[in-house]
């Protein structure tokens, strides 16, 4: 279905009449736009609203099929702001991007008569991935696989951490990626407990372990992986923590189900490590799509539900500081 009829239907369910969307992420989703500007959707008609860089350019390049038809471009004067919602009762917004000061120029803008939030409603759309977006989704996976095996080989003792992030970006964008889904995490031996730590300088030595967190980003939608990796040979204790890790995240992912309910399956996840002493220190997993942390999210506080076509992680782990792995 047309995403941008598919919205209208559920502004109808909320009694919604015009809608204000200036999250850009969410006007490519629903418009596959890439410019700088406001979506509008009113009573009558959709309109984004730019300014005259990027007049020609989407003129050009926008196509009237079953994704974008009846949707305009325009740059508008100011009077004619005032005019946008003047058949709209109850306007609604993106309260989850915009900041006070700029609601409160929203509403002067428009005259509006009465805004209200729309609860990520966009954001919830987006939960669920088309056929389209699943494609996109798996290419930016395909790259993110291939870029593992390349770097498996070119990690050796002596680079740096720094040395590894850039050849994974480089690997990246000249095999097809848009670019980096996130920014790529290096960390090896006393750094690996850090798990959001940003690449130093720090050499790779024989004996190391190393947590590559990385991601390609294909026609705009990402892939996330999260892979530990050790330079020569490891402990037995080692090993073992590794292979029990592993084995709760196969236990877990046995649970991705359709209507499984995430706050169970981390819990679950949780309950494990709680055995052993370690602590899940953050969500098992989270859905990936157009950003790199989307709705649902899986941790021991989450009240959501899983369902069919969502793209999610699964990525439990522990983290041992000040502990160096040979």
């Amino acid at each position: 279905m047309n995403k941008i009829k598919a919205l209208r239907e559920k502004m109808m369910q909320l009694e919604i009449d015009g809608m204000i969307i200036e999250n850009p992420v969410n006007i490519f989703y629903l418009t596959g736009i890439q410019a700088e500007g406001t979506l509008i959707i009113n009573d009558k008609e959709n309109l984004f609203i730019t300014d005259g860089r990027y007049i020609e350019d989407l003129n050009n390049s926008l196509t009237i099929d079953d994704e974008i038809i009846a949707l305009s471009v325009h740059t508008l004067e100011k009077e004619e702001y005032f005019k946008m919602f003047e058949n709209c009762i109850k306007v609604g917004f993106e309260e989850n991007y915009i900041t006070y000061a700029e609601y409160t120029n929203i509403v002067r803008k428009y005259r509006i008569k009465e805004a209200t939030e729309t609860d990520g409603l966009i954001e919830k759309m987006r939960e669920i991935k088309n056929q389209n977006e699943i494609v996109y989704i798996e290419k930016a996976c395909n790259i993110t696989d291939n870029c593992f095996l390349h770097i498996i080989d070119f990690i050796k003792p002596g680079i740096s951490e720094k040395d590894i992030a850039i050849e994974i970006q480089k690997f990246i964008i000249e095999n097809g990626g848009d670019g980096l889904a996130f920014d790529t995490i290096v960390a090896s031996g006393e750094n690996s407990s850090k798990p959001h730590v940003i690449p130093t300088n720090r050499i790779i030595q024989k004996g190391d372990a190393i947590i590559l967190d990385f991601g390609a980003k294909y026609n705009g939608y990402c892939a996330d992986m999260t892979r530990t990796v050790f330079v020569g040979e490891i402990s037995d204790e080692t090993k073992a923590l590794y292979d029990f890790v592993l084995k709760v995240q196969t236990r877990a992912f046995n649970k991705y189900k359709n209507n499984a309910d995430c706050n169970e399956i981390a819990t679950s996840v949780q309950n494990e490590l709680y055995v052993h002493n370690f602590d899940l220190i953050h969500a098992l997993g989270h859905g990936v799509g157009l950003e790199i942390h989307e709705k649902p999210i899986l941790s021991t506080k989450s009240n959501y539900t899983l369902r069919e076509d969502m793209v999610v992680t699964n990525e439990p782990g522990i983290y041992i500081p000040r502990k160096i792995w040979n």
